[in-house]
C-alpha cells in the first residue's frame, strides 16, 4: 500500500471499540454517547479486514480504542490476530489505559503480544483521578505490574499538561527507569469537543525537552517502533525517552499508517476527515470491493495534519476514542 506521496503504509491502528472506562479531560467529554453495537464490526470482520491488510503489506497492527480491553471477546480477537505473527504480520501491540490490564496481561503475552503502551499521566492518586475523572491509580499500577510479570515490555505514554502534571515529568522519567519501562511524552491534540480549553493546558514538548536537558543528557537515538515518536537515550538512567510532537514538530512526512475505527471506517489521517467506509463492503462486497476502497483512500491520503491548538474549534469533530487512540 503506497499513498499519493510515495509513503508505504505498513502500520495500522485498529480500534476495537469507541468505549472507554475512563473519561480523560483532554480526550473525551464527561458525558459521552457511544456507538450502538450494530454499528461496530464484529470480531470475525475485524480479523477478516486484518487479513486483507496483511496481504497488502501491513506488518504491524496496534489494537486501540477507546479502551480495547473493555471490548467483549477481546481475548478471541487477540488470539486470532496473534496467529498471524510470523505469517505476514511482524508485530501485534496494544495501547491501553491499564484499568483492565491485570486481568488480561497473561493472555496478551500468550497470544504473541510482546510490548504494550500504557497511558499514565500522573502517579499522584488524586491528580490521576482528576485527569481521568474516575480512574483508580492503584488499579492501573497493579495492571502494569502484572504486565511486566507476564513478560510484556512496557512503555508509559504521558500527555504533557501545563499546570496539571508538568511538575511530574522528570520524576516519571526516573520512575520508568527504575522499573525498566520506556516513557513517551505526547502533546495534547485538538480532536473532538471537550468541556475544557485545551490551549490552557497545552505544553510544547520543545519546552519540556529544554527543562529535562537541565537535569539529564538526552542522546538522540535511531530507534524506531513504527510510530511517530522520536527517541532519546537518557544518559545515566538507562531509559529511552520518546517525544510525540504533532504541534511543535510535524511528523507527517514519514507517515506509514492508517487508522481503522471500530465501525470499519478507515481514516487516512488523524487530523482530517478523509475516509472510506468498509463495514458494508466487508459484509456484502468481499475482498475486491474492500481493496478498491483502500486504493481510493491511499490516493487521497492527505500530506499531513494542520493542528492548531489555539483554534476556536477542534481540527476534527470526532474524539480520539473514535479514530483509535
Amino acid at each position: 500500500m503506497i499513498d499519493g506521496f510515495g509513503r508505504r503504509i505498513t502500520y495500522v491502528r485498529l480500534s476495537v471499540t469507541d468505549r472507554c472506562d475512563l473519561r480523560c479531560r483532554y480526550c473525551m467529554a464527561e458525558k459521552m454517547t457511544f456507538l450502538p453495537r450494530k454499528d461496530v464490526l464484529d470480531l470475525e470482520e475485524m480479523v477478516g479486514l486484518a487479513d486483507i491488510l496483511i496481504a497488502r503489506g501491513v506488518r504491524r497492527i496496534r489494537l486501540t480504542g477507546g479502551e480495547p480491553l473493555v471490548r467483549k471477546g477481546i481475548e478471541l480477537l487477540v488470539g486470532e490476530l496473534g496467529k498471524r505473527i510470523g505469517k505476514g504480520l511482524d508485530e501485534l501491540t496494544m495501547t491501553t489505559n491499564g484499568m483492565q490490564l491485570e486481568r488480561y496481561a497473561a493472555m496478551l503475552f500468550d497470544s504473541g503480544v510482546r510490548r504494550i503502551n500504557v497511558s499514565l499521566d500522573s502517579r499522584n492518586p488524586e491528580r490521576f483521578r482528576h485527569i481521568t475523572r474516575h480512574g483508580h491509580l492503584a488499579q492501573v499500577l497493579g495492571g502494569i505490574g502484572a504486565a511486566a510479570a507476564a513478560g510484556l515490555s512496557i512503555k508509559v505514554n504521558m500527555v504533557a499538561l501545563r499546570g496539571i502534571n508538568e511538575d511530574e515529568i522528570a520524576s516519571m522519567l526516573r520512575w520508568c527507569a527504575s522499573q525498566g519501562y520506556g516513557l513517551t511524552l505526547i502533546e495534547t491534540m485538538p480532536l473532538g469537543e471537550v468541556e475544557e480549553d485545551r490551549s490552557e493546558h497545552y505544553l510544547p514538548l520543545s519546552e519540556v525537552r529544554g527543562r529535562l536537558e537541565r537535569e539529564f543528557r538526552l542522546i538522540p537515538s535511531l530507534a524506531r517502533t513504527g510510530g511517530p515518536a522520536r527517541y532519546f537515550e537518557v544518559e545515566g538512567l538507562g531509559v529511552r525517552l520518546g517525544l510525540i510532537t504533532p504541534l511543535t514538530h510535524n511528523f507527517c512526512d514519514g507517515c506509514n499508517r492508517i487508522r481503522v475505527a471500530a465501525t470499519g471506517t478507515v481514516f487516512g489521517c488523524l487530523g482530517h476527515d478523509q475516509k472510506v467506509e468498509l463495514r458494508e463492503l466487508l459484509r456484502t462486497g468481499g475482498t475486491e470491493a474492500v481493496n478498491a476502497a483502500l486504493d481510493r483512500l491511499l490516493a487521497g491520503k492527505p500530506k499531513g495534519h494542520q493542528f492548531r491548538i489555539e483554534a476556536a474549534r477542534p481540527a476534527v469533530e470526532r474524539h480520539m476514542s473514535v479514530t483509535g487512540g
